[in-house]
């Protein structure tokens, strides 16, 4: 199993299912238009930021916790469904959902006890991962690093309104904040071989030389794995 990792933005949808294809296999992609939260954590966001900068005391957004549960619960199905074929490509690892908690713990979205609970389940799920899905982690990795520029123009391409900084202005930190999260997390990151692509270096969206020279580099890390 292959799993695409990378900051909202970075290009894991069309890279899973690039790969997929480049491979012959079926690319499993995280719930996203289908998510019945999303509006509402967006919303929750920039009302909590509204009341962090009046002052209250309790600001956390109502919404975080329900929101990271939905898509570690949805996850945890869909890597049992990616590992009954063999070279599935998942888009986002469910390590990296442990990066988005803990950026709205630290951002006050979610309260302690909120973030003690996810800790425990999340704990629990990686225990069970190995006979639920036969293994606990990916057999590679591949992170693509992106800038923030970079991010902003795949986020205004794609369209999803609640992903535009130029609606909500605020999100903007939000995604110069996500880049240094997923930096430290990719320097971390030891439960499988990490292959780092870089996106700034390799257009994989739009050039064909760019891809194919990272299918290159994603089949010789798959061969050195093997």
């Amino acid at each position: 199993m292959i799993t695409i990792s990378g900051s909202i933005g970075s290009g894991k949808t069309t890279l899973t299912t690039l790969l997929a294809d480049h491979l012959g296999s079926r690319a499993f992609h995280e719930p996203a238009e289908d998510n019945p939260i999303i509006d509402d954590f967006y919303r929750g966001n920039r009302i909590a930021a509204q009341r962090r900068a009046a002052g209250e005391a309790d600001a956390h957004n109502p919404y975080a916790f329900l929101m990271q549960v939905y898509l570690l619960n949805r996850r945890f199905a869909t890597i049992k469904q990616a590992m009954r074929d063999d070279d599935n490509v998942l888009d986002r690892s469910i390590y990296e959902d442990r990066i988005f908690m803990r950026m709205n713990y630290d951002r006050g979205n979610v309260r302690e006890v909120e973030w003690r609970t996810y800790e425990a389940l999340f704990a629990n799920m990686m225990e069970e991962l190995p006979y639920a899905a036969h293994k606990k982690s990916p057999d590679l990795m591949v992170f693509i690093r992106a800038g923030y520029d970079t991010l902003i123009r795949r986020i205004a391409r794609r369209g999803r309104p609640f992903e535009q900084v130029d609606r909500d202005p605020s999100l903007a930190g939000y995604y110069r904040e996500l880049i240094r999260y997923y930096d430290e997390w990719s320097r971390a990151y030891d439960a499988s071989p990490l292959l780092v692509i870089d996106a700034e270096r390799y257009d994989f969206e739009r050039d064909a030389d760019d891809r194919a020279a990272v299918f290159a580099m994603i089949d010789r890390s798959l061969a050195a794995v093997r």
